[in-house]
């Protein structure tokens, strides 16, 4: 029954926000009463925190299980933007911007993890990218890596990127481009524009 109900309330919140659903909201929805949601869960934060942390391990499984296909580079970077998405329903209810703001030490410890998993993963990406010629060689690959986190993170936020002018899935793509027309070489452009005309069509 935990797993039943941190299930419905990562689906509930990432669809509605993680202020917006209670716990009346939640056992409604599942049909039972709020005492066993109680039994599994103390409160609403400690549901919070377990539905944040089970959701960044589903989609760190998933990104390493990208990255150890050891694809492309600038492929990898857009299957792991695609997974990402499809696990956060491109977050329409702005669940992060609710984290941050009513939640904001279980919004913090994410962060970390969070850049934690991409360092190791978009270092990678870059260094394996300068190997194959495809991203310029005189990177500074720490720097780089971080200003892309940082990116990432700053696009979520909507008093900066309001959903009506700049829906998410088209914002992500923007942003993914905008890094990589940064660092790519000459033939790494040409790989970036097939991704890119094939994804239009």
């Amino acid at each position: 029954m935990r797993e039943k109900i941190l299930d419905k309330a990562t689906d509930m919140f990432l669809s509605l926000g993680f202020k917006s659903v209670t716990m009346d909201d939640l056992a409604n929805e599942m049909g039972i009463s709020k005492k066993t949601i109680y039994s599994h869960f103390d409160n609403k934060t400690k549901l919070v925190e377990a539905s944040t942390s089970c959701l960044f391990e589903t989609i760190s499984e998933g990104i390493n299980a990208i990255c150890s296909l050891q694809k492309n580079p600038i492929e990898e970077l857009y299957e792991i933007k695609k997974f990402a998405m499809k696990h956060l329903k491109d977050e329409k209810a702005s669940p992060q911007f609710q984290l941050q703001k009513y939640y904001p030490r279980i919004h913090n410890a994410m962060r970390m993890r969070q850049f934690d998993l991409m360092q190791t993963c978009v270092v990678d990406n870059i260094r394996r990218g300068i190997d194959l010629g495809i991203y310029r060689p005189n990177l500074n690959v720490n720097f780089i890596a971080r200003i892309y986190f940082t990116g990432v993170t700053s696009i979520k936020d909507h008093t900066l990127f309001p959903e009506d002018e700049f829906p998410k899935t088209q914002l992500m793509d923007d942003y993914l481009e905008y890094h990589l027309r940064g660092i790519v070489t000459p033939e790494g452009r040409k790989i970036l524009n097939e991704i890119i005309h094939s994804n239009n069509q």
